[in-house]
């Protein structure tokens, strides 16, 4: 177990942040530009039609942030070489959600004037970041715990054909 976690702490994610231009949320309220901010592990293959085949998007929970889910305890048991999401074989997404992490929130100044936003708003922001900000247009899997298990389950209800399998763990449905 120690080597696996010594190998997922090898693994360096790239990360960036994607602006969603005229963010429309739900409640009619709007952003000019909605920050979202991501990390990646692996690289994306596409097939012959050019669709990627090996995306896989990972959601975390309340409070989280993309970093939340790259702990080296978790990432040696789910990413690393040999494991079940092995990030040479498939390319993950950790996006950080609407007001949490580096991504847009009521404290970057905006406060209470900050649209009002819920899980299908957050939904929203990373399907745009997935097929605007980064050129995914498929997945294999979304896999989220807790909040980001609701979000899976949004995910199937808003996007069916965009992912081939859900995982929502420690969430309602």
């Amino acid at each position: 177990a120690l080597s696996s976690v010594a190998s997922a702490q090898a693994l360096k994610p790239a990360e960036g942040v994607s602006i969603l231009k005229d963010f429309r949320f739900r409640s009619g309220e709007s952003l000019p530009e909605l920050r979202i901010h991501y990390m990646t592990l692996g690289t994306p293959r596409r097939d012959a039609g050019g669709v990627v085949r090996n995306a896989v998007l990972a959601l975390h929970g309340t409070g989280g942030a993309a970093e939340t889910l790259l702990n080296p305890l978790f990432t040696a048991e789910l990413f690393g070489p040999g494991a079940l999401l092995d990030a040479s074989q498939y390319f993950v997404i950790f996006p950080a959600g609407i007001g949490h992490g580096r991504s847009s929130k009521p404290s970057d100044g905006l406060r209470d004037r900050f649209p009002k936003y819920g899980y299908r708003d957050m939904v929203e922001a990373q399907y745009r970041l997935l097929t605007e900000g980064l050129g995914v247009n498929h997945l294999r899997l979304v896999i989220g715990t807790s909040m980001g298990g609701m979000h899976a389950w949004l995910w199937g209800e808003t996007y069916p054909d965009f992912m081939d399998a859900l995982m929502p763990l420690a969430s309602a449905g």
